[in-house]
C-alpha cells in the first residue's frame, strides 16, 4: 500500500498530514524551508507508521497478532511491548479494572458505527469469561494469554505514537513543534507568537467543529468521547467506551472528556478514565490534579 504525505505552508510554519492507525495525522513545524519541513515530516510518519504496522490489531503479521494467537503458550516480546504491557498492568490496577486491554474481544458483537443494533445480554455475557487482566500471566519478558483472549492497545497506542513521533522529531531539530494524530495531541514550545499554539476541543454534536480554543505552550492533550463512535437506539445513545466487568457501554458518561498532562500517553488515559467512571467522571479528575474540560 502506497503510503502519502502532503505539505503545505502556513503563517510562520509547515503543516504536514498523512493517514495513520485510522485517523488525519498532522505535524506544524516552524522551520524555513520546504526541505527541512519535508525530512522531519516523513520522520515523523515513518514513526507512526512503525508503531502501527507493530500494534495494531488489524494486522496478520505482527507481535499483537502473534501473540492474540498463541493458543495459551508464552509469547517472549521485546522491551517496548514490556513497556506498553507494564504500562497496561499499571492502568488496570489503577482503575480497579476497568482499564483493560483485554476487553477488545467485545467488538466481536459491539459495532459503534452509529447504527441502532445493540446486542443481546446472552451475546454479551458469553463473552465476558474472554475478558480480564487477571487471567494473564505477564513476567518479562514472556507473556501468557489464555485461548481465546485477546490484548488490543487501541486505548493507549495512538497516544503513545503521538508522544513516540514528538521524541524522534526532537531529536534531530529545536523547532517549534505540534503533532496531532486525530485530536490526541502533544506540543513543544513556540519560537513565535509568544510560544502558544491554539488548539480547537471539538463539539461532541458537531464533530469538525470547535467547541472552544485553548493556548497550549507546551504539553499534551487528549480527548476521549462518543461523538463519531456510538451506537443509538430509541432515542439512547451508547458511546463506544465499554465497563470490562459487565460487557456493556458506561451510562451516564460526559459526551466527551479533554484532559492536560506532561504526555499524551497520560492525558489520554485519565481521559478514558473519567468516561469509565459514568457520571462520577468530574470527581474523578478533581482528584487527579490535572486540568479538563468537560462536555456534557
Amino acid at each position: 500500500m502506497t503510503r502519502l504525505t502532503r505539505l503545505e505552508e502556513a503563517d510562520g510554519y509547515w503543516q504536514g498530514r498523512f493517514q495513520a492507525m485510522a485517523s488525519p495525522c498532522e505535524i506544524f513545524m516552524e522551520v524555513d524551508e520546504a526541505s527541512s519541513a519535508n525530512r522531519l515530516l516523513q520522520i515523523a510518519a515513518d514513526e507512526a507508521w512503525r508503531i502501527e504496522k507493530k500494534f495494531s490489531r488489524y494486522k496478520k503479521d505482527n507481535l499483537v497478532y502473534r501473540i492474540n494467537n498463541s493458543s495459551g503458550a508464552p509469547a517472549k516480546v521485546d522491551d517496548e511491548t514490556a513497556h506498553l504491557l507494564d504500562f497496561a498492568q499499571q492502568c488496570w490496577e489503577l482503575s480497579d479494572g476497568l482499564f483493560d486491554i483485554t476487553s477488545g474481544v467485545l467488538r466481536r458483537v459491539w459495532r459503534f458505527d452509529g447504527g441502532s443494533h445493540i446486542p443481546d445480554e446472552a451475546a454479551v455475557k458469553a463473552l465476558l469469561p474472554y475478558v480480564g487482566w487477571q487471567h494473564v500471566n505477564w513476567s518479562r519478558p514472556f507473556f501468557t494469554l489464555p485461548q481465546g483472549m485477546e490484548i488490543d492497545f487501541g486505548g493507549i497506542g495512538k497516544e503513545y505514537a503521538v508522544d513516540r513521533t514528538l521524541l524522534c522529531l526532537q531529536e534531530v531539530t529545536d523547532a517549534g513543534l505540534l503533532v496531532n494524530f486525530g485530536g490526541d495531541i502533544h506540543a513543544g514550545r513556540r519560537k513565535k507568537d509568544a510560544g502558544a499554539w491554539s488548539i480547537g476541543i471539538e463539539n461532541p454534536n458537531q464533530p469538525d467543529s470547535a467547541n472552544g480554543i485553548l493556548k497550549i505552550h507546551q504539553g499534551a492533550l487528549a480527548t476521549s468521547g462518543d461523538a463519531r463512535r456510538f451506537l443509538l437506539r430509541d432515542g439512547k445513545r451508547y458511546g463506544h467506551v465499554m465497563n470490562p466487568k459487565t460487557g456493556w457501554p458506561i451510562e451516564n458518561a460526559p459526551r466527551s472528556v479533554t484532559v492536560a498532562a506532561d504526555t499524551c500517553t497520560e492525558a489520554g488515559v485519565l481521559a478514558t478514565l473519567a468516561l469509565l467512571h459514568g457520571e462520577d467522571a468530574e470527581t474523578f479528575l478533581k482528584g487527579q490534579a490535572v486540568q479538563y474540560w468537560l462536555n456534557d
